[in-house]
């Protein structure tokens, strides 16, 4: 027994050389691709007065939620620019917002054929089993691999890292619909895709933004891990920081992290449950318009 051995790396590493020689146009267009909406958002963030964009957050934050999540994050944005991290920062959102937009695209389409199929089901629960127990350097190997070292493995990696989530809360939500509303639905004629649009998806909101909040948070989580392979932004500060033991680096960088992610949190948060939110500046509106219209008909 002991001389028993299945060479799996070898097939594996094998199958990548196959992919490198004979698919190599095909990474050759995602990195151009995936580079291009890199540096036209990077661009951006980066090129923009700082001042504008902390505005910008705190309109978001203060539209969505309230006005204490716009002066918390004109307060913590600050913070960041006074501990010299701007840049970096603003290079890791734009990292995590494409990939996140990419997996969300990906997600919310499997989640539905997974939550109609029952077969489609049975196969992509295995493999989201697998990618969510995979470690997560693990996916840095491959991304590498096919796409050499840059931003673009970096954002390969959090896309796979952080897709599961969406996919298995859209299939829960959808799965969660009543199914006599389903049954309300079919009995007035309405097709599948009917139904789908506008009954299931709109009820099951709530929880499919509930996974692209997970989505977004492992997106960040990945994309700081994504620095030890050459992307640029606060990931790429953390892991100088480890390997030169820059105490006053990593703290700063950790710290822009965080307020990121507790941002973009609590951001999406709103965003899937905008009732829960009466100070919100949309709930504010809606409040005025109602009353407008009461007067009206007294």
């Amino acid at each position: 027994m002991e001389n028993i051995r299945i060479p799996i790396g070898a097939w594996v590493d094998t199958a990548f050389d196959w992919l490198k020689e004979n698919v190599a146009w095909f990474f050759d267009a995602v990195t151009w691709l995936f580079n291009f909406f890199i540096e036209i958002l990077t661009d951006v963030l980066v090129d923009l007065h700082p001042l504008v964009i902390i505005v910008l957050l705190a309109l978001i934050g203060w539209v969505l939620r309230s006005w204490q999540m716009a002066l918390g994050t004109v307060i913590t944005m600050f913070f960041i620019l006074t501990m010299d991290q701007w840049v970096a920062s603003m290079q890791t959102l734009a990292l995590v917002l494409i990939a996140a937009v990419i997996a969300v695209i990906i997600a919310v389409p499997v989640g539905i054929l997974a939550a109609r199929n029952d077969a489609a089901s049975t196969v992509i629960k295995p493999v989201l089993d697998f990618m969510q127990t995979m470690p997560s350097f693990v996916y840095l190997i491959p991304a590498v691999t096919f796409f050499g070292i840059g931003v673009v493995p970096g954002l390969v990696a959090t896309v796979i890292f952080a897709l599961p989530p969406g996919v298995r809360f859209t299939e829960l939500g959808i799965r969660g619909v009543d199914s006599e509303t389903v049954e309300a639905g079919q009995s007035f004629g309405a097709t599948p895709g009917q139904i789908l649009r506008g009954v299931q998806l709109p009820l099951a909101t709530p929880t499919i933004m509930a996974g692209i909040n997970q989505v977004i948070m492992l997106a960040l989580a990945m994309a700081v891990i994504a620095g030890m392979v050459g992307a640029d932004g606060l990931g790429k500060n953390v892991v100088e920081a480890i390997a030169t033991q820059n105490l006053p680096l990593g703290v700063e960088a950790g710290l822009g992290v965080v307020i990121i992610a507790v941002y973009l949190d609590r951001v999406t948060a709103a965003l899937g449950n905008a009732k829960d939110y009466p100070s919100s500046l949309v709930a504010g509106m809606r409040r005025r318009a109602a009353n407008k219209k009461a007067a009206a008909t007294a």
